[in-house]
């Protein structure tokens, strides 16, 4: 299984999530066996001025068959889930600490709260 984390830099397991998954600026995708990480490889971000589908597209062509993100609407849910990507979205923090909550079962998709104060999305 292979996750797709939108992030903030190319710090690998220590890069933070990013705000919005369609304006960040690199992609972690985590390999996974079972509880086990295989590895984890940081790409920037192809599309960061994108149309509709071409980050769900993009995604699906590195192999991924989760998405977890911060925030995401609807229209985009609706893409990753024609490519039957599963989206988990409300997520925060490192690589690291969202891996650790998904295999731990603590990672749930959530309603997006932007963090800051005058996001306009």
């Amino acid at each position: 299984m292979k996750l797709a984390i939108p992030v903030m830099s190319d710090n690998g397991f220590d890069a933070e999530i990013s705000e919005h998954f369609g304006h960040a600026p690199y992609f972690a995708f985590v390999e996974l066996d079972g509880d086990t990480v295989l590895g984890a490889t940081v790409e920037k971000n192809p599309f960061e001025r994108h149309g509709p589908g071409e980050i769900p597209n993009y995604i699906h062509s590195k192999g991924a068959t989760v998405l977890i993100t911060r925030g995401i609407g609807a229209r985009a849910i609706a893409f990753f889930e024609s490519f039957g990507i599963h989206v988990v979205r409300g997520a925060s923090g490192t690589v690291r600490d969202i891996v650790d909550s998904y295999l731990s079962g603590n990672l749930e998709s959530t309603p997006y709260e932007p963090r800051e104060k005058f996001h306009n999305h």
